[in-house]
């Protein structure tokens, strides 16, 4: 890992440790190579907790890394918008989970989860959740009732 200078960049998360390819680039800055996108891209924290984050879904809790889409984007209210991270049904090929990620120094606000829910009027993805990387909040949704029910940890893919 090189030697890095953005400490707020690599907080210890509340989730496995991982090896994440990471790089300097001619301008200083930490690039890190997300394995979805195909590229590099600057290494934030909020970064920082997506792709750890990612690696525990795919690693840990057998999620199709070649169903899940980084910076999604969707169109609400007429402006472009990007979702963080959005896992695809592997039969329906339609949304299954919206994830929203936040620096582990934001604080997981009603703001955010509204953020998610308006992403999820155009999705609507039947799970939602939210992380900084610290504290991890996953709900089943009713799309058609609008009621919600909080789990008690992120499931595996193959209960969803």
């Amino acid at each position: 890992m090189p030697t890095l200078d953005q400490k707020n960049c690599f907080a210890e998360l509340n989730l496995p440790p991982r090896r994440l390819p990471l790089r300097r680039d001619d301008q200083g800055k930490i690039r890190v190579f997300d394995p979805l996108r195909h590229a590099e891209v600057v290494l934030t924290p909020e970064e920082w907790v997506r792709q750890h984050f990612v690696a525990h879904l795919v690693s840990d809790r057998g999620y199709p890394a070649g169903l899940i889409g980084n910076e999604v984007g969707l169109s609400l209210n007429g402006l472009r918008r990007r979702c963080d991270s959005v896992v695809w049904d592997s039969h329906s090929a339609s949304p299954l989970v919206l994830i929203e990620y936040k620096a582990p120094n934001v604080k997981l606000t009603r703001k955010v989860f509204d953020q998610i829910i308006r992403y999820n009027m155009v999705f609507r993805a039947p799970y939602l959740i939210v992380s900084n990387g610290i504290t991890h909040y996953c709900c089943r949704v009713d799309c058609e009732t609008g009621n919600y029910e909080f789990l008690p940890d992120i499931p595996d893919y193959s209960s969803l």
